[in-house]
């Protein structure tokens, strides 16, 4: 057997060299990013003061 059809015999399709699917691959970027992102702050025209506590008994 040459290099060559060796070569081509043992050739793993690009998005599965890795053993990783493209498909998991990308759902980890996902869960990497909505952990990562901190939360949006509140508009400040749609946010309410806080509403005013009574004092206890």
């Amino acid at each position: 057997m040459s290099v060559t059809e060796r070569v081509e015999r043992d050739e793993v399709p690009a998005h599965r060299a890795s053993g990783v699917s493209m498909r998991d691959l990308l759902a980890s970027c996902a869960a990497a990013r909505a952990v990562s992102t901190p939360p949006r702050l509140p508009d400040p025209e749609v946010a309410q003061p806080p509403a005013e506590h009574r004092k206890a008994a």
